[in-house]
């Protein structure tokens, strides 16, 4: 599929069938977001991989979102920032919260990529998450993606997204125009000097 096409087709889906996702098909979108960008070619990155209901139902909870549970896997998206704050200071924190960004954009590209649906979901209870699937206190959890086939309704959303010309800005925070090549030329007159 062409970037293009994925980056419009990808959109955040809650409503999945009951047909399961091959892991194989995790483990291919897992392998693309580890090829995002990460400050001093450092991945700080660990994905733990969901697929007993049992558990999706506990995710679900912990996420006050019900639909997490008719998805059929999840993952929970995790980062250590040691050795990035050994590297970079209080930076590294900053950049690991850019480089998981970076790393879950490109995820949801993949699994659109393969047909997938997804969502990208950051409302949960880390304390519950942490506790009930093993995360050490050090490790920062930084999304769950619920992921499945798109159960198909009557009627899709189209939300419109907002127009290029409204999220720019030329040089400075207040210029909303970008300047043109072609300045009109200084007029002087022999007072000007």
């Amino acid at each position: 599929m062409e970037l293009d096409s994925v980056i419009k087709k990808r959109r955040s889906v809650r409503s999945f069938s009951d047909k399961k996702v091959s892991w194989k098909l995790l483990l291919d979108a897992i392998d693309a977001a580890v090829h995002a960008p990460f400050a001093g070619n450092y991945n700080n990155l660990k994905f733990v991989i969901i697929e007993n209901p049992e558990r999706l139902n506990m995710l679900a909870r912990h996420a006050s979102q019900d639909w997490i549970m008719d998805a059929s896997s999840a993952l929970i998206v995790c980062s250590d920032d040691t050795n990035l704050e050994k590297l970079y200071g209080e930076r590294g924190r900053i950049y690991s919260r850019q480089q998981a960004g970076a790393a879950i954009q490109t995820l949801l590209l993949k699994l659109a990529d393969l047909g997938l649906a997804a969502c990208w979901v950051g409302a949960y209870t880390d304390s519950k998450i942490r506790n009930d699937f093993s995360i050490p206190k050090e490790i920062q959890i930084e999304a769950v993606i619920p992921i499945g086939y798109e159960k198909k309704t009557f009627k899709s959303k189209t939300i419109k997204k907002k127009k290029l010309e409204a999220v720019l800005f030329w040089e400075a925070w207040d210029k909303n125009r970008r300047e043109t090549l072609f300045k009109e030329p200084s007029i002087h007159t022999p007072d000007s000097h």
